[in-house]
């Protein structure tokens, strides 16, 4: 299968990326190609940490993440072809140094394992109000906030969400829940694709476009808008929601690109696992 051309250095918005996909029990789709399609798209994004998790009806959250760029892990993802829920996340770190496991991403807090993209700068003043401890001692990454309130407040997410200050791109897995949840609040892309059994999301439309091109899908694409929270079940949107983020943040422009070494290594080594498995 040919390689997409023309748009793979055009990664831009940067500070940690994230991906994933919810898949109908029955979807062909490879899920280790897919899973290694996706952070090929958002590798560019940072190489602080990098990690997935995946979920398998029936069973917990396996998280597997490490202290390195994407090109490190690309080989070694392995998605069991029953898994129907992933995420994906590199990391550019902000607050919580990566040296603890626990403040890299996908971060568990309780029930909840997720992925963020974007900066939350009043965590620690919400962790406080709420009276809610950090899931692990030492950690200090502010996107556990997240995670905390959304396993606080399942049935009134968009409140939890509204308490936020900062930038946002998430999606997370509840093992109290069937659903993924992805939310897009201020400052950072959340691109969709879909077909009739998948949904595929990323912080780049490039990721949606390898996907394609590896997997070999045709996917419906857009942006999921700003103050928006969807519920994903086997490959379908569920449930909608609005929220209104606070408005009030402003963010410094960011460099286009973090790891661009991790980006074209990452390219490159994909399609030698490709040529390798044809």
């Amino acid at each position: 299968m040919e390689r997409p051309k023309g748009r793979f250095a055009s990664f831009s918005d940067t500070l940690c990326g994230i991906a994933g996909y919810s898949l109908a029990l029955d979807s062909t789709v490879e899920r280790t190609v897919a899973a290694r399609a996706l952070l090929t798209g958002i590798a560019e994004r940072g190489a602080d940490a990098v990690g997935y998790a995946y979920r398998s009806p029936g069973a917990p959250i396996a998280v597997h993440k490490q202290r390195s760029g994407a090109t490190a892990l690309l080989e070694r993802i392995s998605v069991p072809e029953e898994a129907t829920k992933l995420l994906v996340h590199v990391r550019d770190f902000t607050k919580g140094h990566p040296s603890l496991a626990a403040n890299n991403h996908p971060i568990r807090h309780g029930s909840v394992v997720g992925i963020h993209n974007g900066i939350i700068k009043n965590d620690d003043e919400l962790f406080t109000q709420h009276g809610i401890a950090r899931a692990e001692p030492g950690m200090t990454v502010d996107s556990e906030i997240i995670f905390a309130l959304a396993e606080r407040s399942r049935g009134r997410t968009a409140d939890a969400l509204q308490q936020l200050y900062g930038s946002m791109a998430t999606a997370w897995l509840d093992e109290g829940r069937a659903e993924l949840l992805l939310a897009r609040g201020l400052g950072r892309p959340l691109w969709l694709g879909h077909t009739k059994k998948e949904l595929f999301f990323a912080s780049t439309r490039v990721a949606l476009e390898l996907v394609e091109s590896y997997v070999g899908i045709k996917l419906r694409k857009s942006e999921l808008p700003e103050g928006t929270i969807v519920a994903v079940e086997r490959g379908k949107i569920v449930s909608r929601e609005s929220f209104e983020p606070d408005r009030s943040f402003e963010e410094e422009p960011l460099p286009a690109v973090r790891a661009p070494d991790e980006g074209r290594s990452c390219l490159e080594h994909l399609a030698r696992l490709h040529a390798a498995a044809a």
